[in-house]
């Protein structure tokens, strides 16, 4: 059901069981699945496609152009998956002409009051962002990653799945699958293996006591240096493909390096 007071460019393709609230504006090439619920007040434009079973609160504004300064209103877009809970305020934008002119969101994610998906930004599924996190353009976070309040995520900095961060971080570099991490800019600090989201995701004993070794070698081991590390974990735990992981993603090209914990990387 569409309120009589929102508005509701006809170009656009809404499925009819979505309901929008009053007050809410959505726009011609706005792309809309069955079951979602959005709330008053929002802005939803460009080339935008949402998914089956969104919940989306009042004032969220989703497919504006991205706050870049290169950006000359080219035909870009927003792509959100199904299942996802966006909250009070939070703001999605289009991306730029720089990457895969996407920003793009998965599904069963949660975004709390007032986050912040910049241009660009690629999120997997299971995701949970806090009240006031900020994502930075080109960030690519993993699946069921978390970060708490406030957090502040720099431009084309990647976000391992299962990661954990710390409520009011700023984080300047990549940060590693299956950690805790908190701390702001080169006071970043890696605490351990994200243990409880781990065991809540149904990790099993063995698996988790193999990312800790793995974690103990890598980023507890001064004496060895980051190349030496990764070989001897690849060497010691090639049957766990968590572990695999976690190495590959150390491989993986970055701008910016992966935080080891003051270790020198």
């Amino acid at each position: 059901m569409i309120d009589d007071k929102a508005v509701v460019d006809p170009a656009a393709e809404i499925d009819p069981s979505v309901e929008v609230g009053p007050f809410t504006v959505i726009g011609a090439g706005v792309r809309i699945g069955a079951g979602t619920r959005i709330g008053p007040h929002c802005f939803i434009e460009g080339n935008t496609t949402i998914g089956r079973n969104n919940r989306i609160s009042g004032f969220v504004s989703i497919g504006a152009p991205p706050q870049d300064l290169g950006y000359k209103g080219e035909d870009t877009r927003v792509e959100i998956g199904d299942d996802n809970i966006i909250r009070e305020y939070v703001s999605i934008h289009r991306a730029t002409t720089k990457e895969n002119l996407v920003t793009r969101i998965g599904s069963n994610n949660m975004l709390m009051a007032y986050v912040h998906i910049a241009h660009d930004c690629a999120l997997a599924d299971n995701i949970i962002m806090a009240n006031g996190a900020t994502l930075g353009g080109h960030v690519k976070v993993g699946e069921r990653a978390t970060m708490g309040g406030l957090v502040a995520v720099h431009q084309f900095t990647r976000i391992g799945s299962h990661a954990y961060i710390g409520g009011m971080s700023g984080i300047s570099k990549d940060v590693p699958p299956y950690v805790i991490v908190s701390g702001v800019r080169n006071r970043m600090r890696v605490t351990g293996i994200n243990r409880i989201g781990l065991k809540r995701c149904g990790f099993d004993t063995d698996t988790i006591r193999d990312l800790n070794d793995a974690f103990v070698l890598i980023f507890r081991t001064p004496d060895l240096l980051l190349k030496d590390a990764l070989d001897r974990v690849e060497a010691e735990f090639s049957h766990r493909r968590e572990v695999m992981y976690m190495v590959e993603f150390f491989r993986e090209p970055s701008r910016s390096g992966v935080v080891r914990n003051g270790i020198d990387d």
